[in-house]
């Protein structure tokens, strides 16, 4: 069966049972159909009970894929299963990837959220939500440009974009205000994808309605041509922003295909932004749980290393157990200059992604259990090997069933979970946000978590780091925006390179979300579609069945 196929077959329980077996009273509750709802924030305020965080990242993705968000909602299940209390916090999939190339966002198999059609398409509209929320202030710039510019805004030094939920590269370089002076002032803009903007980061970063408006106004937009920033408070347009997204700084409670509660909130993207749910979802889902799973986008390089060093940072809370999900298609891959017959020599050679990762995360002090998410085609003397080299690096193993056998199927890594969780240790972070030197933060992840010799910046990011000194934004985090395919940047380097060199071709400021982004190589954030978009095999019938999904 399909994934949709499966999702189908489901007996969905009705919202209000999945809230009750959460614990989380009706009137916290804003339905959207009967099985969505939205969380009021006061949730939070009625609850003085923390359960442990889980962390579930990964290897360095391949075009084979690594199954995370399965085996994250498949854990959750395994956790259930033992008697355990937990909720599973995810985040919203972006249309882009839905349509383009990744296809859906949900899990797979018998470990799925569920409804997925309605979480993979517009969901309860909280991106469409942050799109118009950011269109808003683009309009607002264009307007007080064509209204007299009193501002005094550089054209010419406007850093904030338009976006869209699609994958669309003919928008990553466009001209507004054609056709004559009544259609505003001709400038250059460029398109991003919605889940990489500032305000998505914002509404993930904050923790309540007057925390976001406040980031919000704090966004710096443009420079004046003194050279000095602008900010959206400027604009007066901090009021409206947060208007437009009041519903949608609310945490979504939805359900698994076992009927447990699930939250799925926000959704930025790791190889551009910080790449975690809404700190609300996570906090959320500990409130109501004893074990909250909660997973970071890409491998532990992109998203756990930002989960620990902006999100947990932020949060001041920490996981008490990281789960490594890795497949032996995966490890092949790193081994092998392509995908055909896999052997020894392959999945060894392939290993040292793995032991890279391993290796990254125990510098954060926590424990960690590696997940291999199993495939029928899989052999017992391949997983004997790859489970014997997990053993060796001194970190727990646990064979992952989830996608065929659900929550039956990850009862083992449940049981290693509950049994690290007990250790209570606290994460270390790789620097403090609050050091005052930029540089000497980008270099520590880049020796640390990379392995490079060294780091190179162009002019343009020295000029742009010595302007951010300027205006005060040393004690800040760094988000490392980069390919995701390999530790070095270099697509085709998907092993484990070592001892290169890094460039910061470029850096910007995200001063509401609070951090500053560094752009190691070619990064788009806004995405084209392949040659045979996902939404060519897609289609809905006159029932509304929709075929095509996964």
């Amino acid at each position: 069966m399909t994934d949709i196929e499966i999702a189908s077959a489901c007996e969905m329980h009705t919202i209000k049972d999945i809230a009750r077996k959460a614990g989380i009273s009706k009137e916290f509750l804003e339905h959207y159909g009967k099985y969505k709802a939205k969380i009021e924030l006061t949730a939070l305020e009625q609850s003085t009970h923390i359960g442990e965080l889980i962390l579930v990242t990964a290897i360095t993705p391949t075009p084979t894929g690594e199954g995370k968000t399965t085996v994250s909602i498949g854990l959750s299940l395994g956790l259930n299963r033992l008697g355990k209390k937990s909720i599973v916090a995810l985040r919203e999939p972006s249309l882009g990837p839905v349509f383009g190339l990744k296809g859906g966002a949900t899990g797979g198999g018998h470990s799925q959220v569920l409804p997925m059609e309605d979480i993979n398409l517009h969901f309860t509209g909280d991106i469409h939500a942050i799109s118009s929320a950011n269109n808003l202030i683009a309009a607002m710039i264009d307007n007080h440009l064509h209204q007299g510019n009193a501002l005094n805004i550089d054209t010419t030094q406007i850093f904030f974009k338009r976006c869209m939920d699609m994958n669309d590269r003919a928008l990553r370089d466009v001209s507004v205000g054609k056709g004559g002076k009544l259609n505003g002032p001709e400038r250059e803009e460029k398109f991003q994808i919605s889940v990489a903007t500032e305000i998505m980061a914002i509404l993930c970063l904050s923790q309540s309605l007057f925390e976001l408006k406040s980031r919000v106004g704090r966004i710096i937009f443009a420079t004046n041509l003194s050279g000095e920033p602008l900010y959206v408070d400027d604009l007066n347009a901090s009021g409206a922003v947060a208007l437009l997204l009041k519903e949608a700084i609310k945490p979504n409670l939805v359900q698994t295909t076992e009927n447990t509660p699930a939250i799925i909130h926000g959704g930025p993207f790791a190889n551009i932004a910080h790449g975690c749910n809404s700190i609300l979802a996570t906090k959320m889902a500990m409130a109501y749980s004893d074990y909250a799973v909660t997973e970071a986008g890409f491998g532990s390089d992109l998203g756990a290393e930002k989960f620990f060093d902006i999100k947990c940072q932020q949060m001041g809370i920490s996981p008490s157990v990281v789960v490594l999900v890795a497949t032996l298609r995966a490890i092949h891959f790193h081994g092998s200059d392509n995908l055909g017959e896999m052997s020894h020599e392959s999945l060894i050679k392939g290993f040292e992604n793995v032991r890279r990762h391993i290796e990254n995360l125990k510098q954060f002090d926590i424990p960690i259990v590696v997940a291999l998410n199993k495939f029928e085609t899989d052999t017992e003397e391949h997983l004997m090997l790859i489970e014997k080299l997990i053993r060796e690096c001194s970190v727990e193993f646990s064979l992952s069933t989830g996608y065929k056998d659900g929550g039956d199927g990850c009862i083992d890594l449940a049981k290693k979970v509950v049994k690290l969780a007990d250790m209570k240790k606290r994460c270390s972070f790789l620097y403090s946000a609050k050091s005052s030197d930029l540089k000497a933060k980008i270099e520590i992840i880049a020796h640390n978590v990379y392995k490079a010799a060294k780091v190179e910046y162009s002019e343009l990011a020295l000029k742009k780091l010595e302007i951010f000194q300027k205006w005060g934004y040393l004690e800040l985090p760094i988000c490392i925006a980069k390919s995701q395919k390999s530790f070095s940047g270099v697509d085709s380097e998907h092993c484990c390179a070592k001892d290169f060199t890094m460039t910061a071709r470029d850096v910007s400021l995200s001063a509401g979300a609070g951090f500053v982004v560094v752009f190691m190589g070619k990064i788009i954030d806004m995405p084209g579609l392949p040659k045979t978009p996902a939404a060519c095999g897609m289609d809905v019938n006159n029932g509304g069945v929709i075929s095509g999904l996964s």
